[in-house]
């Protein structure tokens, strides 16, 4: 007679996790606090985590036991404490600008309809290092370490209007010109505006392209996403689906690496 069979503990389907509620309620406070960005009054802070001020005060002094918070000795403000920055520095170190947007692209590539690809500046201007290609029969032609060209490409563009003029500089006039003309430094000025660079049959006669810079968190130029397909049925307003996709996803990804222009 067959026994039962016993499945092993470790087979065992996953079961919700259970946490410490009161570490869950305090740690509010320092979302509240990162959120915020600047030291805040015990009632401030308390009204921003949703608690009274009697009960945020206790996690608060175990917070600054722990170096979590500290409280200035005058104006009697809590703000983020030594261990907090440390933890912060340590978990941006981690992020490699690259590989946290790679997976996001496969997924804009879905959405947009067009390929997408991550640059970011090399010795001889911008680089392509991750290309996804349109889920479509409609492929551009594009290879990784592909570089770009500085005023033909929309990823150039981007970069030439967030770099540091010295940085780019040489890399333009060895292009053609001086990078002083003043269509080029319109064109610079309108890209900072829109926060997005566009290039329409330009490299490539009908094919048309749309980058988003992402941030650091020095506030420096890290990369560009940008979107590649044919001129025929690229959007490039923008207002329109794929500027705001784009503008989104840069502006996740300069959140997650501490910029602060994200925040703004």
């Amino acid at each position: 007679m067959a026994t039962p069979s016993h499945r092993a503990e470790t087979d065992t389907p996953p079961r919700l996790q259970r946490g410490i509620q009161s570490v869950e309620v305090g740690g509010q406070l320092l979302r509240a606090l990162a959120h915020q960005g600047r030291p805040m009054a015990l009632k401030d802070l308390a009204r921003e985590a949703g608690m009274s001020a009697a009960k945020a005060h206790p996690y608060l002094v175990s917070f600054g036991k722990l170096g979590l918070v500290e409280q200035d000795p005058q104006s009697g403000r809590y703000g983020l404490g030594p261990l907090a920055m440390q933890l912060g520095l340590i978990s941006l170190q981690q992020y490699d600008p690259v590989r946290l947007a790679t997976p996001l692209i496969g997924e804009l590539a879905r959405t947009l309809g067009h390929t997408v690809g991550i640059a970011v500046w090399g010795n001889r201007g911008p680089t392509m290092v991750r290309i996804e290609e349109a889920p479509s029969a409609v492929h551009v032609n594009m290879r990784h370490g592909t570089v770009m060209s500085l005023r033909g490409t929309a990823s150039g563009l981007l970069f030439c209007a967030y770099l540091p003029r010295e940085t780019v500089q040489p890399l333009l006039a060895a292009e053609a010109g001086d990078g002083s003309d003043a269509a080029l430094q319109a064109q610079l000025t309108l890209v900072r505006a829109q926060g997005l660079a566009q290039a329409v049959d330009a490299s490539v006669p009908g094919i048309s392209a749309m980058a988003a810079p992402v941030f650091d968190v020095s506030d420096r130029i890290v990369m560009s996403l940008t979107a590649i397909g044919p001129s025929a049925i690229f959007d490039v307003r923008t207002d329109g689906p794929t500027a705001r996709v784009l503008r989104h996803s840069a502006t996740e990804l300069s959140r997650q690496l501490g910029a602060g222009r994200a925040a703004a």
